[in-house]
């Protein structure tokens, strides 16, 4: 089978187009008393409502037992605007929308470097979260989210969608199954980044707070490539870049589908291209192998958005458009009751907002969205310190190489701490 085209540009695009376009939210959408009382409503907060989290916005109106009731975002233009389509409260601080009592969840859709200093805020405040992917810039971020949601008890779902794509349950489902016999390789490959941006300085928009947006980076000089993409996903103070922000969907596939990468202490190397000049300054052109305990060997290029488990007795694919197996018969078996069944979600947000209200775990947890997260971690980690680096999940931390391991941890600008 062909890989279709990735979409998600397209998607962006349609999304961004919400603060300009008027969006009718109808009264079933806002959840009206012929839907669900008041008093069972899920209130959401929404904070970022760029590209990624217009998106979210729009598809959250859609979900049965929820309703929008805040926004927080750094562009002025933007809050207002989906403020309005909600008929709820803007916020230029969204430690301001994480006090308010009323309020029980909230929808995350930042920069990444933003991504778990706002989690933990929230969870800190008693609310659950539905975070974008990826999930951290560094390996600390991801070891204390997965600590302070424990102590805490909060729901989170994190934004890995493919999940509610019935194809890659099925796949992950036939390779936990044993249907392809013990697994020996997996080949991860993800869309690549890219080199370049402007670097002349010119005003901040007067739209935009950016001593807010910078939050816990460092306050660089403002450029007209540094607040949009594909900058917020290539500058390094903000993201590690697309072996995070892309490959976190194949590699949460591959997390779902076996668990290799804690089995045991696993090896990272590769090489990739840092760009030294332009504004975009992340990993890009990767070439990463991972040894993992039990044998089990595992690549990861940029190419389209795919994950494949390969066994003993035969081979499965899944990509977000598709499945393909060997042997075929694969594709039109069942899974049975003797088989292993993972959860099931039709609709990613609405999941979310089930789990909230049944505290039973979402279809993309916590535990494997810091598993993935990891492997991207450590694979700019390795990149950057140019040599094989050993991780043990076990200690949770690179052991033998002090230079490495220091790159697990990021200085943060006060007052923004984890």
């Amino acid at each position: 089978m062909n890989e279709p085209r990735i979409s998600r540009r397209r998607l962006l695009a349609s999304a961004a187009g919400l603060v300009a376009t008027p969006y009718v939210i109808t009264t079933a959408a806002l959840g009206n008393a012929e839907q669900t009382p008041a008093s069972e409503r899920v209130t959401l907060g929404h904070i970022g409502t760029g590209g990624q989290g217009g998106f979210l916005f729009r598809m959250f109106q859609a979900c049965k037992g929820c309703q929008s009731v805040a926004v927080a975002d750094c562009y002025s233009d933007r809050r207002e605007a989906y403020a309005r389509m909600c008929g709820g409260k803007a916020y230029r601080d969204f430690r301001e929308l994480l006090a308010r009592k009323d309020i029980d969840a909230v929808v995350i859709a930042t920069p990444d470097h933003w991504h778990v200093p706002i989690a933990l805020a929230a969870a800190r405040a008693g609310k659950d979260t539905y975070v974008e992917k990826p999930l951290g810039v560094t390996v600390e971020e991801c070891l204390t989210a997965k600590r302070v949601f424990a102590e805490t008890g909060r729901v989170f779902q994190y934004g890995t969608q493919q999940r509610s794509s019935s194809h890659c349950r099925f796949g992950c489902e036939l390779v936990r199954s044993g249907r392809i016999g013990k697994v020996h390789s997996l080949e991860v490959v993800a869309p690549d980044g890219g080199s370049g941006g402007s670097t002349q300085v010119v005003p901040v928009p007067p739209n935009l707070d950016y001593e807010m947006w910078c939050g816990p980076s460092p306050v660089r000089p403002y450029t007209p490539d540094r607040c949009k993409p594909p900058g917020t996903y290539w500058i390094y103070d903000y993201s590690i870049g697309y072996l995070g922000g892309w490959g976190a969907h194949p590699l949460d596939i591959m997390v779902w589908g076996c668990d290799a990468d804690i089995a045991g202490p696993l090896t990272v190397e590769g090489t990739g291209i840092i760009p030294t000049e332009g504004l975009y300054d992340t990993v890009y052109h990767w070439d990463m192998k991972i040894e993992m305990a039990g044998g089990v060997k595992m690549s990861f290029k940029p190419g389209g958005d795919s994950t494949k488990f390969i066994g003993t007795e035969g081979w499965v694919r899944i990509w977000r458009g598709g499945i393909d197996a060997e042997p075929k018969s694969l594709l039109t078996s069942k899974i049975g009751p003797g088989d292993v069944h993972l959860v099931e979600s039709k609709n990613h947000y609405q999941n979310f907002i089930d789990a909230v209200k049944s505290r039973k775990p979402p279809v993309s947890t916590l535990e494997d969205a810091v598993r993935s997260d990891l492997i991207s971690q450590l694979c700019n980690i390795a990149v950057r310190v140019k040599r094989k680096i050993t991780w043990d999940p076990k200690q949770g931390t690179i052991v033998g190489d002090a230079e490495a391991a220091r790159l697990m941890h990021r200085d943060m600008r006060a007052p923004w701490t984890l």
